[in-house]
């Protein structure tokens, strides 16, 4: 059996994170084995990275309003796993950040969700995670994707990524505050 320290090892001695290892930089997720609820995000940002706490700003915070739940349950709680496509911040692009490495998700998420027998919701936050695990089940777009959010429960509940730039989207989509926050308010509330 393999473990989740194991799984980190391979993790940092892959020849294609081996930048990272060199500057110190240990992938940054979380599985604990009682663990009923993975978020699945893009990866970790530049400040996240540096202070090793996911999800460590603005869209981290509204992150955890959605969810209806404190700073120290999102980081303490061995009910919570973070998970992202990419353990590593990839970078800055010309908006926003690079995308995280195609076949990174492929190669570490079965392994890592082996180890949580006890998951019961994927919250899927973002294009890139919607379309890793929901493939072709997923609708034309991610708005219509997170419109029908009941389709997907209770294993994967997809989500809007949270952050400020996405103002916009939030005011045009009213229907997201009404009935998909209270629907992930009311899971995060049965697995925690």
């Amino acid at each position: 059996m393999t473990t989740i320290e194991e799984i980190k090892q391979a993790i940092m001695n892959d020849p294609e994170n081996e930048s990272y290892t060199k500057r110190g930089v240990p992938p940054l997720f979380s599985a604990p084995k009682e663990t009923r609820i993975a978020i699945v995000g893009q990866a970790p940002g530049r400040k996240a990275e540096e202070s090793q706490l996911f999800w460590n700003d603005a869209s981290g915070d509204r992150l955890r309003e959605w969810m209806g739940i404190t700073d120290e349950q999102f980081y303490t709680s061995d009910k919570i796993a973070h998970l992202p496509m990419d353990f590593y911040y990839p970078g800055k692009a010309k908006s926003g950040d690079v995308p995280p490495r195609k076949g990174f998700a492929e190669k570490w998420h079965p392994l890592i969700l082996e180890e949580m027998p006890k998951l019961d919701t994927i919250i899927l936050i973002g294009a890139y995670a919607q379309k890793y695990y929901l493939g072709k089940r997923r609708e034309k777009t991610l708005t219509e994707t997170v419109r029908n959010y009941e389709n997907y429960l209770p294993e994967y509940l997809p989500l809007v990524h949270p952050s400020p730039l996405n103002h916009g989207w939030l005011k045009r989509n009213p229907w997201f505050a009404e009935e998909v926050i209270p629907a992930l308010r009311k899971r995060v509330a049965i697995d925690l």
